[in-house]
């Protein structure tokens, strides 16, 4: 259980990795216009503020990718603690993005999915 825990720990680190790309690096860009909407002359007033929540995103996922590494050496729990931590906080914000937002609830689910599972499967991997 463990393993697939950590397969879905790289999945929500991956697409957060992404997400950190389109808000720091491509936040004008057509992929990033694609998934947030809008023109490159709308988005540039916001590019700081995207700017720095994508290092939030990037940030998020290296804390899971190094829970799945230590977890991977051996190190279980404090790899799982990491994993916990990392994929939490997405889950959180994916929840927060839900409750503040109904027409982002689908971009929510989409954020959010990966790291529910990698939660709960973390968490019956450590109860197990």
């Amino acid at each position: 259980m463990l393993t697939a825990a950590m397969v879905l720990a790289v999945l929500a680190a991956a697409l957060h990795v992404l997400i950190f790309y389109m808000e720091s690096i491509a936040w004008e860009g057509d992929l990033a216009r694609k998934t947030f909407g809008g023109t490159p002359e709308e988005a540039r007033p916001h590019a700081f503020y995207a700017f720095n929540q994508g290092f939030y995103n990037l940030f998020l996922a290296l804390q899971a990718l190094v829970g799945v590494a230590l977890a991977a050496m051996g190190h279980v729990a404090v790899g799982a603690a990491l994993m916990l931590a990392g994929t939490g906080a997405m889950l959180a914000a994916a929840i927060v993005l839900a409750l503040a937002s109904a027409p982002h609830r689908a971009a929510a689910a989409k954020q959010g999915a990966f790291p529910l599972l990698a939660v709960i499967l973390t968490v019956a991997a450590l109860l197990t």
